[in-house]
């Protein structure tokens, strides 16, 4: 992806444009250092660290606030906003025809909800089956959700309606620093022969951070196994490609032990399931679950939690009223301690209670090759013929026992610590930024990240970098938007792009559906 024009500074810059021992032990930066490093330095209000769906959502925004294309520059690695939800959902055996967990209202192409992906669909296929669904859901109707490819489809007409790629400059971020005088540095390691010098500055007023999970998170018995061993073809975790695990159960009877109770466990089953139905794979499935739910659960009357077989049962992530309703208002009233406590009390493992793979189960349950366990693994080791032991100690009796296998998917999550990620760690150390209750960024009610301050600049933060701020779902589409919404608002007030009321949100709506440009 080739670079706005202009955007590594002006020519003739020499000098050798890295990091400097001053610099690297600074937390203020002034212009002199970074000219003294010989660092080029490029000049832009807005810059967006990450580049994926969170960077798309709040640039969308604040194009639809009237902000120009040359007044905001997106930092990112990626070819594209949805490469990396892309390549996760597609290793979690989410494949473009599959839905996701996402309502018909949550769209990152459309702040305005309408006409909803359920509309598009039923549109696009000529059936009313998307709108019979919505109106009975969830009484009647499981809850209707978008297929994958409909919402890359819709990123990318809007991607090219706002023109986001003469915003993207590619490159690997490095820091940000806040700036003597005011603003940001931020520091990029642009694509080999793109630039004269190791490293770019970009000096910015606004920097928002939208990097998501830094890598792949392994439960740590597991982790233990394969640092020891170097098995990372028997041990996998579902969110990094791991086809083989499928073709090799394919092609002869084996046994594979699943580890977790969120979404992408179900998804995962389902997938070793439909290879049974549709490829005669024999596969014996040994679920191990670290909690068993064996019903209704957690809260009061009104607010019990649906479970069974071993699985919790929520639509989404949080009941819907943390997007907009009394959740949504306790949360934002909540300090420290008490709100760490109401994230677990409506939070947790769960998934969507969809009939296609409980049945999947159940039949599992009756024939016998799909088998469940509760308790904590206590050594992971190989085992003879090729095989991996898992040593499971029963929560019930006590009992410990081996449980051999030929594959173990690890489906427990993704990587959330925040310094994982070297921006993060840097912005922690240098930055001023502090942590939250639940470990994660510590951001106010506008998504500022506490402690950052660079007068009159602000760093910030969407996403899953911030769980456990005033609002619970940042890390949904909806999630991102809303949380665009209070930072468009904010800066605005800052004089950065336009205030979005009625009548400016009508008409950009309109030139949305023509196509036009913001």
């Amino acid at each position: 992806m080739s670079a706005p024009a202009g955007a590594w500074g002006g020519p003739g810059v020499g000098g050798p444009g890295d990091l400097t021992p001053q610099l690297l032990d600074s937390p203020w930066w002034t212009d002199d250092l970074v000219a003294q490093a010989g660092i080029p330095v490029t000049d832009v209000p807005f810059v967006s660290v990450g580049g994926g769906i969170g960077s798309f959502v709040l640039v969308d925004l604040l194009r639809i606030a009237g902000v120009e294309p040359s007044s905001m520059r997106v930092l990112t690695g990626a070819d594209y906003p949805w490469q990396q939800y892309e390549y996760l959902t597609r290793c979690s055996q989410i494949p473009l025809t599959e839905r996701i967990r996402s309502d018909s209202t949550s769209i990152p192409d459309n702040i305005w909800g309408f006409p909803s992906l359920a509309m598009r669909e039923l549109w696009r296929e000529k059936t009313l089956k998307p709108a019979w669904n919505v109106l009975t859901e969830p009484i009647l109707a499981d809850y209707w959700t978008p297929k994958l490819g409909s919402i890359f489809e819709g990123m990318a007409k809007e991607a090219a309606r706002i023109g986001w790629t003469s915003m993207v400059l590619p490159g690997q971020v490095r820091m940000v620093r806040r700036r003597r005088g005011g603003g940001y540095f931020v520091l990029l390691t642009p694509p080999e022969g793109a630039a004269t010098t190791r490293r770019v500055a970009v000096r910015a007023r606004f920097v928002h951070l939208a990097v998501g999970y830094p890598g792949v998170k392994f439960l740590p018995d597991l982790q233990t196994y394969r640092a020891q061993y170097e098995d990372t073809f028997r041990v996998v975790n579902a969110y990094e490609p791991h086809e083989h695990v499928y073709d090799e159960l394919i092609a002869r009877p084996g046994t594979v032990v699943v580890r977790g109770s969120g979404i992408v466990a179900s998804r995962v089953l389902q997938r070793l399931i439909d290879d049974r139905d549709r490829h005669g794979a024999q596969t014996t499935i040994l679920h191990i679950f670290r909690t068993y739910v064996s019903g209704s659960h957690g809260g009061s009357v009104f607010s019990r939690r649906k479970g069974a077989h071993g699985w919790a049962h929520q639509g989404f992530n949080y009941p819907k009223s943390a997007w907009g309703g009394q959740h949504w208002n306790q949360c934002r009233a909540l300090e420290g301690a008490e709100r760490a406590a109401f994230y677990a009390k409506i939070g947790g493992t769960n998934t969507p209670r969809r009939r296609t793979w409980l049945r999947q189960l159940a039949r599992g349950r009756k024939e016998g090759w799909y088998r469940t366990f509760t308790g904590t693994v206590e050594q992971v080791r190989p085992g003879p013929g090729g095989t991996v032991v898992s040593r499971l100690a029963e929560t019930a009796t006590g009992s410990v026992y081996d449980v051999p296998a030929s594959f173990i998917i690890d489906c427990t999550g993704l990587e959330a610590g925040v310094r994982e990620h070297r921006v993060m760690a840097d912005l922690l150390d240098h930055g001023g930024a502090g942590l939250g209750p639940l470990g994660r960024l510590d951001v106010d009610r506008q998504f500022t990240v506490r402690g950052t301050e660079s007068e009159p600049g602000r760093v910030y933060a969407t996403g899953s970098m911030t769980l456990g701020g005033y609002f619970c779902g940042v890390d949904t589409f909806l999630g991102l938007q809303l949380a665009a919404v209070d930072i468009v608002d904010d800066l605005a007030r800052q004089g950065f792009g336009r205030r979005i009321g009625v009548a400016r949100s009508v008409s950009q709506w309109w030139r949305r559906m023509r196509w036009r440009e913001p």
